[in-house]
């Protein structure tokens, strides 16, 4: 069971779930034009059922306002200072943080930022420097495509095809995640993407090779939006024993594609990092 609720910040009035367990937290940051209800495998998990886990949607998300200040809030930078505000507000201490896609970026540039997280786990989420050569080195970007991460407006194919490749289940998307992702606001995509080519972000490569915060990351074998081999080419400091994991079966959301394996892993690295 979850309840929901809002709470204000200084990027607009954000909406979270949470569950009854009151053991340490778990706070889940969804990725680019989705939702906090993406992570409702994760709720029902029997594995992590004594965890009090947190989901907030992002401004310009969900049940959350468009930001007031898109530019300022549309940002790497803008989501974690949202989401540290958020956490303080919602008194997670040092919670083990969970990010996909757009949400592990966030919970690097929070770690980047000094927050006190007891670890961060990153799904679908190259760890890069703001610059060109390591976007295009970590992601899998075609340059005679269309770009839809960093697209202001979206058609109505755009949202099945975004919301397809990156939260189907079995060639389907469920109707809320479809709705949701229609329901983003254009300028949060625009914004983003920009801002990291503007280079407005922190050096996720240096992140990981200098926090000693634990660190997993779990990728979907068959993601087909990064570059498998590029984490290799990363140094870091506090990356768990398992290494960089792949889940078989699964594409840019083993959490949604495979969650009995992800929340099994999830809830390893939890008690892992809760007992550092």
């Amino acid at each position: 069971m979850a309840d929901t609720g809002t709470i204000e910040t200084r990027h607009g009035v954000i909406s979270y779930m949470q569950s009854r367990a009151d053991g340490p937290a778990i706070l889940l940051l969804h990725g680019n034009s989705s939702c906090k209800e993406v992570f409702e495998r994760q709720f029902e998990a029997p594995g992590l059922a004594g965890y009090r886990i947190v989901a907030i949607d992002l401004p310009g998300h969900g049940a959350s306002e468009d930001a007031k200040d898109p530019a300022r809030s549309y940002t790497f930078g803008g989501y974690a200072e949202m989401a540290t505000e958020a956490a303080a507000k919602l008194g997670l201490n040092k919670p083990v943080i969970f990010g996909w896609s757009l949400g592990g970026h966030i919970a690097l540039e929070m770690i980047g930022s000094g927050f006190d997280a007891a670890g961060v786990m990153i799904s679908g989420t190259p760890p890069v420097t703001p610059e060109l050569e390591s976007l295009m080195a970590g992601f899998n970007i075609d340059p005679a495509a269309e770009n839809l991460t960093g697209k202001r407006d979206f058609t109505e194919e755009d949202v099945v095809n975004y919301a397809s490749h990156t939260s189907a289940v079995d060639g389907s998307v469920n109707a809320h995640l479809l709705s949701m992702c229609r329901r983003t606001d254009g300028r949060a995509r625009e914004t983003m993407f920009s801002s990291v080519m503007e280079g407005r972000a922190l050096d996720e490569r240096a992140i990981v090779a200098t926090s000693t915060v634990p660190l997993a990351i779990v990728n979907g074998e068959g993601d087909v939006f990064i570059q498998p081999g590029y984490f290799d080419t990363l140094n870091y400091a506090a990356l768990w024993p398992k290494g960089v994991v792949s889940v078989k079966g699964a594409g840019h959301a083993p959490f949604l594609q495979k969650p009995e394996a992800f929340n099994a892993l999830l809830a390893e690295f939890a008690k892992s990092a809760d007992a550092s």
